[in-house]
């Protein structure tokens, strides 16, 4: 890790996340929505700091909620998103070296990996997030056998 993705572990006050990188919630809001089925209520938003240094990545996932993720300071980030068979790259990276700011709708799988030594990124959720709406793809077998047959090459992000 570079000094200054350590610094910003120890300044931020960041921990491990179980996707891989670093976060701390930043945010969450005191206004609560209801959303239906077995989720009940959740906070109406909730934001976090997400760090990816050089080497790790974050690994396929999916959140029940929408997902915006927005780039702070660093590296390029190639955030991939799986949806109807397909897999998608989007460049999340300073305004003149990609978009800043990019948005992944809520049940669509994730997976991030910084080109560089370190990416900061704020990710905000609507509603908002809780792990119990949070799906690792390596604890879906069906969506692993899924991409494993349609994207192989996407499975060194499990």
């Amino acid at each position: 890790m570079n000094d200054r993705a350590a610094r910003l572990v120890r300044e931020l006050a960041l921990e491990p996340h179980p996707e891989g990188g670093y976060y701390r919630q930043t945010f969450k809001s005191r206004a609560t929505v209801t959303t239906g089925g077995h989720r009940g209520g959740r906070a109406a938003l909730t934001a976090i700091y997400f760090l990816l240094v050089a080497g790790e990545h974050s690994r396929w996932h999916r959140v029940t909620s929408d997902e915006i993720w927005t780039h702070i300071e660093g590296d390029r980030i190639a955030l991939w998103t799986y949806e109807s068979h397909v897999v998608r790259r989007h460049d999340l990276a300073r305004i003149d070296s990609g978009s800043p700011v990019v948005p992944v709708p809520g049940g669509v799988w994730q997976a991030a990996e910084v080109l560089g030594e370190y990416a900061l990124a704020a990710c905000f959720v609507a509603p908002g997030f809780e792990f119990e709406d949070f799906t690792l793809m390596s604890d879906d077998p069906e969506a692993r056998r899924t991409l494993q047959r349609e994207q192989p090459e996407s499975l060194r992000l499990i």
